[in-house]
């Protein structure tokens, strides 16, 4: 009669194979190596990519081989070690060429791994271990599959996973060449068999309990990894029908393409709708855009003065238009917004194109900011009949918007003639983007510095040929950089954005090159309005703004009054970034006061540089 069959132990990666019957002193060094290791790999996960690539991949080989060879021929255990050879071969392959080819075939490698264990949760064994193989599959599929939706943190993710893996691996290793070096060799006596036999017994309990307990922690894990998922992509931003571009636009730019309701809350004084219109980019290649109408709910007679309002930083994804927001035409966007409405002026407030309707978003990039504002306004004025609009026009913006602002009128003249800017009001502005950058990245690396440059480098390497985008980011970062240009700071899944950047920040830089040299910088200086715009100018800050160094508004105003161009200034004691432009501020009154007389052709002060 033919011995039982010993069932096989599980194999839950290629090294236990390979070690099992090892001597106890090659366990202990063995064991060593792999802590080290799996400690490298999770304390510094790119740096160590590469160790990681060539250790899963080479583990993932040696696996389908062991596979093929120690189990059974039946269908499930040849494909699973297929399956593992040639994901193996892929990692160790990839590796050599793309960095950035790593991630998806880990997550590959996770499903594969969770196939396998889910294959022999199904196999004759004990309760407990079956449990444990099945819920350990699911986990590993689950968070593979969930690693197709977070791309940018993949790499971190699955590092970790294979990591701790790794680590726990050659602790169990080291512990058993300790128990082989300690175990005693005298010969047992007939007493000594009950007492085994108890200690056995209670040993299996215990360990049947903890299968069970660590099915319960991967199944929850599961299961909050999914719910979270959910839970982030249910706070995304949802683009809409109305931002798709027809087969076919009315040819030139500012021209209305549809019209319809504003889905957000609407101010006290106006009637709010949104517009698709077409424009140009940055380098005039055609372009759609989106803008938000608002007019005075009963505008008095005759033509009606209008406010072009340029937006601060929202993110640059195309999910992050103002005008998908709640309350972009409200008070708390708008500064004195209630108070143009009364007195009849008509608002208008691009998203600028790649917000809302598809396309590369201008993000710091003057042009293309300044034709979708000045479009805008065009595609404003064939949307009603019985409201017609002024040449007269005033410019406001704040921050992103400060910089779109100055733009817009330093190219309405040639770019819409019909256009007539009175003046420019500006609230922080990025009015020199190199600077910025300078002062910027002269401080220590933070995730949310990461994120921000992600919104600069990947426009400008977008729109400008000459821009590289490789040429600035470590190699294998790439989905990471163009991952966070997919969040909007309002919407949950930013926090993803940060986390990555603060894991990435530990482990080494994103971006390993001068963001203020080469194609870059010479994209952003041609991108500084440090000229004199020739009509009056309101220039406002913060004393306490945390995102804009006040220096560099105060450098500004001096570099224009030393170029004689005529700009009244004010920086208010207290304000951060966002507060002069809130219901409240005291600047209010003052750019309220200031548009007024502007329009009206009164006499005011529109000088202060003689002032300190």
């Amino acid at each position: 009669m033919p011995a039982p069959r010993r069932p096989r132990p599980r194999r839950w990666n290629a090294l236990p194979v390979l070690t099992r019957h090892a001597p106890p002193r090659v366990l202990l060094i063995v064991g060593i190596v792999v802590v080290v290791l799996g400690a490298l790999i999770v304390s510094r996960p790119l740096t160590s990519l590469v160790l990681l690539g060539i250790y899963v991949g080479a583990s993932a080989v040696v696996m389908g081989i062991v596979e093929l060879v120690a189990r059974p021929a039946g269908w499930w255990a040849r494909s699973v070690a297929a399956a593992w050879i040639v994901a193996g071969v892929a990692v160790l392959v990839w590796l050599g060429r793309s960095l950035e080819l790593l991630p998806p075939v880990l997550a590959v490698l996770l499903v594969i791994g969770g196939l396998a264990s889910v294959g022999r949760a199904v196999s004759p064994g004990q309760v407990s271990a079956r449990v444990l193989s099945l819920a350990w599959g699911v986990a590993q599929i689950a968070l593979g599959l969930l690693s197709f939706t977070w791309p940018d943190v993949t790499v971190l993710v699955l590092a970790v996973v294979f990591g701790v893996r790794t680590i726990v691996f050659g602790v169990g290793v080291f512990a058993r060449g300790v128990r082989g070096i300690r175990r005693p060799h005298a010969p047992r006596t007939p007493f000594d068999a009950p007492r085994a036999v108890r200690r056995r017994r209670t040993r299996l309990r215990w360990a049947a309990a903890g299968r069970y307990a660590l099915s319960l922690v991967l199944v929850a894990t599961a299961a909050g990894g999914w719910w979270l998922n959910d839970w982030l992509n249910d706070g995304a931003p949802v683009v809409d029908a109305f931002y798709d571009a027809p087969a076919e636009v009315p040819s030139g730019h500012g021209r209305l393409i549809r019209s319809d309701a504003y889905l957000g809350r609407l101010p006290q004084n106006g009637d709010v709708t949104r517009i698709l219109y077409t424009t140009r980019d940055a380098v005039s290649r055609p372009a759609v855009a989106s803008a938000l109408v608002i007019m005075p709910k009963d505008p008095p007679p005759g033509p009606r003065p209008v406010i072009i309002w340029n937006h601060g930083t929202t993110g640059v994804a195309q999910g992050c238009a103002p005008s998908l927001r709640d309350a972009s035409a409200t008070r708390w966007s708008i500064p004195a917004l209630e108070q143009a409405l009364k007195a009849g002026w008509v608002v208008v407030a691009s998203d600028f194109s790649g917000q809302g309707a598809p396309g590369t978003y201008p993000y710091l990039i003057g042009r293309g900011e300044a034709r979708s504002s000045l479009d805008a306004v065009l595609a404003t004025a064939e949307l009603r009949t019985d409201v017609t609009l002024s040449p007269d026009t005033v410019v406001w913006g704040h921050s992103q918007g400060g910089h779109a602002a100055l733009w817009t009128t330093a190219i309405a003249e040639d770019y819409a003639p019909g256009i007539d800017v009175l003046g420019t009001a500006v609230v922080a502005p990025v009015a020199d983007p190199p600077a910025l950058a300078r002062e910027l990245l002269s401080g220590p690396p933070n995730a949310m510095l990461s994120v921000i440059t992600s919104w600069v480098l990947v426009p400008y390497s977008q729109t400008y040929a000459d821009v590289h985008l490789d040429d600035y980011i470590a190699e294998g970062s790439r989905s990471i950089v163009l991952e966070m240009t997919q969040r909007c700071p309002t919407e949950p899944g930013v926090v993803v954005s940060v986390l990555t950047a603060l894991g990435v920040s530990e482990d080494r830089p994103l971006y390993n090159a001068d963001l203020t040299d080469g194609a870059l910088g010479r994209r952003l200086a041609e991108n500084a309005m440090t000229e004199p715009l020739g009509t009056p100018m309101l220039v406002a800050w913060g004393a306490d703004d945390e995102v804009i160094p006040p220096s560099l508004q105060r450098d500004y105003v001096q570099k224009l009054c030393a170029e004689g161009q005529p700009v009244r200034w004010a920086t208010y004691a207290g304000y951060d970034h966002l507060r002069p432009i809130l219901p409240k501020s005291r600047f209010l009154p003052v750019l309220y006061t200031w548009t007024k007389n502007l329009i009206e052709g009164k006499t005011q002060v529109v000088d202060g540089c003689g002032l300190r």
